[in-house]
């Protein structure tokens, strides 16, 4: 099959590469239309009920999610000109397209008892402009004698003002949404240089903003550093600015190939997808030092190029079509966890290693072929001493030292096992930022001094009408918060209950130890004047209410406790719950962004350890269609369990958690690590036809011709990777060292562990189905020369 692939490439090379330039013009033109994601990625599938109870909250109660959040901490916030200034900086923010509210305590409102229309009227406790300290000092009084905004708008104790910005959901999920936040950066900055002060910015629309932008400024960093690396490795290599820049051409055709599949799919660029290119790059580059070195071997036997290159396909066609299937299952497992952010990187990336395959595959014998025969400078490094050298140290080890390989083989697994115990599984919010990212240390702020921002909702069903003004379900109701905002991690709570005790409080005159729920002999006169009133406090009342006065919520904010801790804090929050609302009498439900967030990473956590089990059967499957020995298939797969025990144990060890961002290593590292196994197996099962079924000469020559390109894939995958430690993203980081580490191991077991396993159980592994391929490999002579 692959002699007459061969063929059909060298007869019709013109043609192939106009196909191939036709296919990249129609590609690039796609490329400029792929859009960055800003949107908060659902881990949850759609159909989990912890996802159609948050749905639900959405539908009664609106968004809860989209307020961004700034605060000063300043002693001295309460002088005339710098408030007065704090007020023009509100009104421009409230001007702005998108923000559709703004609260603080320069635009809060106060209630005042209408005795004559029975009502309350709302009003804005300060005016547009200050005109003097006394009055300043005045309406000082007034705002921080309201218990309603204590804790929420400002934090007394330790000098802290802050304000709460709502967006547009619209805005926020189109392109508008970065040149809202630069508005906002740009006013909210003039105010904090002109005074010197320090503005803390938080809120999931600034974050997801913030963090979008800067992925995608690393996605262009790495784009860069992978070419440059892969640049400065192949001229190490191959010493042939040639041979650089046709391969490089290969790589940004399989690039935008890939970018363009993005584009015509409606795939947006997020965290995981940013990754693609500076990824296939590193990806592409094994495929094509495979293949040249191939071909630089058979030319330099016989020094026809021609002869050379069909060889180079009909050898390591199969092998290189087993190692691309391998690495595209590897992600390609993705698709089976349900999260849309991680079927996209999975479908993505699976496609582009496709692509990488077929356009390697055609261009380098078809651009070869047209290129001068290669010189010795070229083909010098077939015979690099320093290599050359290593692999008979190699040799001399699986020949004369196999115990001492399975020694340390065992050792490892053991060490590997203890590291393994220790691993913790959690998740953070922020925890892919680096400790000293502002997003970080600005989130820590607001959780010291307001208990945290991430939404946690409480919703109450009395499961009949008119139930929630009942005055002991009012108390039930304050019972229940006060109890909750009890937890440390759990700030005051914003509720109906809140919004009657501010009634209650202006109806006698706005004393704060009034701040209360009414009594029985109170209750009818505040409702009734509650009812009759409009703006801001029926606002206020109809979102924590439903229209049947049957459901309320009760809103918290918490701390970003991690997932481990949020679990148990979940558990805990039902069991106070059930003290004041049975579950046999009401429906109470806990969700919010908070509860959305934990519940996903478990259970995205879960389907990664599901995909990488799919992924180590898929490519034993693979595996065994390729070879057709079930004993082969084993042998093959414990060198590549291996270095994944080692990874998993450096992250006991090192103290990194089980999280989304580390399991992907796994998967990934699995799918890319077999190549190598794959072709030296390819090579072992080729030199068995040509040495009588010798397995010790085979297992050495194999390990001579593959143990080469073995070396310099993983010195370009281990530095391809390694520039993901730059990156701002602990994910990220994490992801390019553990990987880097896992095929450097990887390489190491597969020259080292693999021929010793050969070599030891000799004729049980090597046997007649694995003799007998599936697929032919040819021996030297029977190749036709064109």
């Amino acid at each position: 099959m692959w002699t007459k692939i061969a063929g059909i490439l060298l007869r019709n090379r013109i043609a192939f590469i106009t196909g191939i330039l036709i296919i990249t013009i129609f590609m690039g033109i796609q490329i400029p239309k792929v859009e960055m994601s800003y949107e908060y990625a659902n881990l949850l599938p759609a159909t989990d009920s912890a996802y159609l109870d948050y749905v639900d909250f959405h539908e009664k109660f609106g968004q809860e999610g989209n307020v961004m959040v700034f605060a000063v901490q300043d002693k001295d916030f309460y002088q005339l000109d710098k408030l007065n200034d704090w007020i023009a900086m509100c009104d421009s923010l409230k001007t702005l397209h998108g923000v559709i509210a703004l609260v603080d305590i320069t635009h809060s409102y106060n209630l005042q008892k209408d005795t004559v229309n029975k009502k309350f009227e709302i009003h804005s406790i300060f005016p547009k402009q200050i005109k003097d300290q006394r009055e300043l000092d005045s309406l000082v009084n007034i705002i921080e004698n309201l218990p309603f905004y204590d804790g929420t708008l400002f934090n007394k104790s330790k000098d802290i003002y802050g304000m709460m910005v709502s967006v547009s959901a619209e805005v926020m999920n189109s392109p508008a949404r970065v040149g809202l936040v630069k508005e906002v950066l740009e006013i909210t900055e003039n105010y904090s240089a002109k005074y010197n002060i320090q503005m803390h910015y938080s809120g999931m629309p600034y974050i997801r903003v913030i963090n979008a932008e800067n992925i995608k400024g690393e996605m262009y960093m790495f784009i860069f550093l992978s070419l440059l690396i892969t640049t400065c490795i192949l001229y190490l290599f191959f010493r042939s600015f040639r041979i650089i820049s046709f391969c490089l051409l290969i790589v940004l055709i399989c690039v935008s190939w890939t970018v363009g599949v993005m584009s015509m799919l409606g795939i947006k660029i997020t965290l995981l997808t940013a990754m693609l290119p500076p990824l296939l790059i590193v990806i592409c580059i094994p495929n094509l030092v495979f293949m040249i070195n191939k071909f630089h071997a058979e030319y330099d036997r016989h020094g026809n190029k021609i002869k050379a290159l069909q060889r180079m396909i009909q050898r390591i066609g199969n092998a290189s079509f087993l190692s691309n299937l391998t690495t595209a299952a590897g992600f390609a497992t993705f698709i089976v966890t349900s999260s849309q952010i991680l079927v996209e990187f999975g479908i993505t990336a699976s496609i582009g290693i496709a692509f990488v395959y077929f356009v390697c595959l055609i261009m380098i014998p078809c651009g070869f072929s047209f290129m001068p025969d290669p010189d010795s400078k070229q083909i010098k490094h077939l015979h690099n001493k320093l290599v050359n050298n290593t692999i008979d140290r190699v040799i001399q080890l699986i020949l004369n030292r196999r115990n001492v390989v399975y020694a340390i083989a065992i050792i490892v697994v053991i060490l590997g096992g203890i590291g393994i115990s220790m691993i913790k599984s959690t998740g953070y919010m922020v925890d892919d930022l680096k400790e000293t990212d502002p997003i970080r240390q600005d989130l820590s702020f607001f959780e010291q001094n307001f208990d945290g921002l991430m939404p946690l909702e409480v919703t109450v069903d009395f499961k009949k009408p008119k139930q929630v003004l009942n005055l002991p379900n009012l108390e039930k109701l304050d019972k229940l918060s006060k109890e909750l905002a009890k937890d440390e991690d759990i700030s005051k709570p914003i509720s109906i209950v809140e919004v009657i005790k501010f009634a209650n409080q202006a109806f006698y005159n706005g004393k704060p130890t009034y701040y209360k729920l009414p009594t029985n002999m109170t209750k009818n006169f505040i409702l009734k004047y509650a009812s009759q009133s409009t703006g801001e406090l029926g606002n206020q009342a109809n979102s924590f209410v439903d229209s049947s006065l049957q459901r309320t919520r009760l809103s918290f904010r918490i701390k970003d406790i991690g997932t481990k801790k949020m679990q148990e804090k979940e558990n805990k929050l039902y069991e106070i719950v059930e003290k004041y609302f049975p579950s046999d009498r009401y429906t109470v439900k806990v969700t919010g962004s908070s509860i959305i967030f934990f519940k996903g990473t478990q259970y995205l956590v879960f389907n990664l350890f599901t995909s990488l089990a799919l992924a180590i059967f898929l490519i034993a499957l693979f595996m065994a269609w390729m070879f057709k020995s079930k004993r082969m298939v084993l042998v093959a797969l414990l060198p590549n369990i291996i270095p994944q025990i080692i990874t998993a144990a450096i992250m006991g060890y090192f103290g990194i958690p089980i999280k989304a961002s580390t399991i992907l290593v796994f998967s990934i590292a699995f799918g890319i690590s077999v190549d190598g196994t794959i072709h030296y197996l390819a090579k072992y099962r080729q030199e068995l036809q040509g040495t009588n079924w010798s397995i010790r000469s085979s297992a050495v020559l194999a390990l001579k011709e593959a143990g080469q390109s073995m070396i310099y894939n993983a010195i370009i995958l281990f530095f391809g990777f390694g520039i993901f430690a730059l990156s701002d993203f602990g994910g990220t980081v994490a992801l390019g060292i553990l990987v880097s580490i896992t095929l450097l191991a990887a390489m190491l077991s597969n020259l080292i562990l693999l021929p010793s396993l050969l070599l030891t159980l000799d004729k049980h592994t090597t046997n007649k189905t694995f003799q007998e391929p599936k697929i032919d490999i040819f021996a030297e002579g029977d190749v036709k020369e064109k």
